[in-house]
């Protein structure tokens, strides 16, 4: 049996191996309600800028650092330290075997957020988030295949999950849907550092955290 890693997989092998089909979409409003920010998260989201930018000026910023920076705080904001949802970190996947192919594909995801009151099995809780990080110096498409792989093995319990890649700088949405051949959804590019597009991220982070 051929043994792979899920970071070392290509997007070719990712539409192979699962089948997945490629969508985009110009905007979020016809699958999430935005809701404005109030004057409390504008001035939250600001410092989270200004933070991550006198880091940013210095050169590259480490993955790690990108998540303490940026995501972190985010996520907090948007809501997602409360009741009833849950982040894990670091959270290994089940190993997914491609019968076909007789390979195993192992890997660990960056951060996953699950909703600890809803379950779409006895031991599988909703997957409400997915969340690939890379250093800033490197562009957040590079975390694609990885996050589709880990989303792939929630559809077998749900009929869609989000999932987001980001350098800390960039961020883009995925919108991941179950089916025969299940689609992926690229949503709109969001810039942390351009005002309306991080007011949009954060309102985003929000949408989402309510579903």
């Amino acid at each position: 049996m051929t043994l792979l890693q899920a970071k070392n997989l290509s997007l070719a092998d990712i539409h192979r191996l699962f089948d997945f089909q490629r969508q985009y979409d110009s905007s979020f409003t016809p699958i999430l309600s935005l809701e404005p920010l109030t004057e409390s998260e504008q001035q939250d989201l600001i410092q989270i800028r200004n933070d991550f930018d006198n880091y940013l000026i210095e050169g590259r910023v480490s993955e790690g650092l990108v998540k303490v920076l940026t995501i972190f705080p985010l996520l907090r904001l948007a809501g997602f330290y409360r009741y009833p949802i849950k982040i894990s970190l670091e959270e290994k996947i089940a190993d997914i075997d491609i019968t076909d192919e007789d390979t195993k594909i192992t890997g660990r995801m960056d951060i996953l957020a699950v909703n600890k009151a809803q379950q779409t099995t006895a031991k599988t809780y909703f997957w409400i988030l997915v969340i690939e990080s890379k250093n800033s110096s490197i562009a957040p498409s590079e975390g694609l295949p990885q996050l589709l792989t880990y989303a792939h093995d929630s559809l077998k319990h749900q009929k869609s999950v989000w999932g987001l890649i980001t350098n800390g700088q960039h961020y883009q949405f995925v919108y991941i849907l179950q089916g025969n051949n299940p689609t992926y959804h690229l949503m709109p590019f969001l810039n942390l550092m351009e005002p309306e597009s991080a007011i949009q991220l954060l309102q985003v982070l929000k949408a989402i955290c309510k579903l």
